[in-house]
């Protein structure tokens, strides 16, 4: 059949909804299907049912709709593009999780409804790169060491009422972790071919992640279009916490420090841990892992961008 316009309305649209992310409602999953469904879409909902299902189904999906919504959280993002690897639909990232990184460093609305709207009303697309790990699909950030040690533990201290903890809970994690090791990171696994570090940050844009309404600029210098930035303290010290904290809240420094291996806009960066060490994609704990080998897939994915 003759190739069709990126936006006509009338094309059919599937919306995937993970009912159990932290900020999805049966209320409000009805109003962003109906907000979908108002801008001329003909949508069909899927209800994800456990682990892996967002992936299954998106992969169904991409044979048979034109577009693909995903309201939920980043780990159902994570699943979808990754169930996505041999198809090329565009995909629209509605916020329902309790950070949702990604639809926020696109630049979307944290409302949920208002993005659906915004999105079922827009042309406009934007192509991305993404990342991998091991072989697994990354959209915003992967880390070895530190920041996967806190999804674990995170995730360890369960869930209120179906929900993930929140960031104050996930805070007081982070220092007891930093406190345990009496303010002391030292070097724990080598980048092959650069140096030794205490743990690593990969990222594939900025803002790294959201500490409530605060980005967190671990990677200033990542951006979508672009491949891979590392960002590993060589080691850090009681008197450096604040220093790595106004990094990470500013971005600036890190950049241009002689205690951090910063790598920009890389295609491949190969990790290899002392100790088998915590490995986390997306904010998905991925277990431990002796090796890690990130990799850059430029221009992977097509995603619909709001119209203002």
């Amino acid at each position: 059949r003759a190739p069709r316009p990126p936006y006509a309305p009338g094309m059919r649209r599937a919306l995937i909804v993970n009912p159990n992310a932290t900020r999805v409602t049966p209320e409000l999953a009805v109003a962003v299907e109906r907000e979908l469904a108002a801008a001329g879409e003909d949508v069909e909902t899927f209800l994800t049912e456990g682990p892996g299902h967002a992936a299954e189904l998106a992969a169904a999906a991409a044979v048979d709709f034109e577009r693909i919504y995903v309201y939920g959280g980043d780990g159902a993002f994570n699943e979808v593009v990754n169930g996505l690897e041999d198809a090329d639909v565009a995909v629209g990232f509605l916020p329902g999780g309790g950070t949702s990184v990604l639809p926020r460093a696109l630049g979307l609305s944290r409302d949920p409804v208002d993005a659906a709207r915004r999105l079922g009303r827009s042309a406009r697309e934007r192509r991305i790169s993404l990342g991998r790990v091991n072989g697994r699909r990354f959209t915003f950030s992967a880390g070895v060491g530190l920041d996967a040690e806190l999804v674990r533990r995170g995730d360890a201290l369960g869930r209120l009422n179906g929900r993930r903890a929140g960031d104050v809970a996930l805070g007081r994690t982070l220092l007891g972790i930093v406190a345990r090791r009496r303010g002391r990171l030292q070097p724990a696994m080598t980048v092959l071919g650069r140096d030794r570090v205490a743990f690593a940050l990969v990222a594939n844009c900025d803002p790294y992640s959201y500490a409530g309404p605060f980005p967190i600029h671990a990677a200033p210098e990542a951006r979508f279009e672009l491949g891979l930035d590392l960002v590993a303290p060589r080691a850090v010290g009681p008197l450096q916490l604040p220093r790595v904290a106004a990094w990470a809240a500013r971005g600036r420094g890190q950049v241009s420090s002689p205690r951090v291996l910063y790598l920009h806009d890389v295609d491949e960066v190969e990790i290899e841990c002392d100790v088998p060490t915590p490995l986390q994609a997306d904010g998905e704990d991925l277990g431990d892992v002796v090796t890690a080998r990130f990799e850059a897939e430029r221009d992977a994915l097509r995603v619909l961008v709001g119209d203002n």
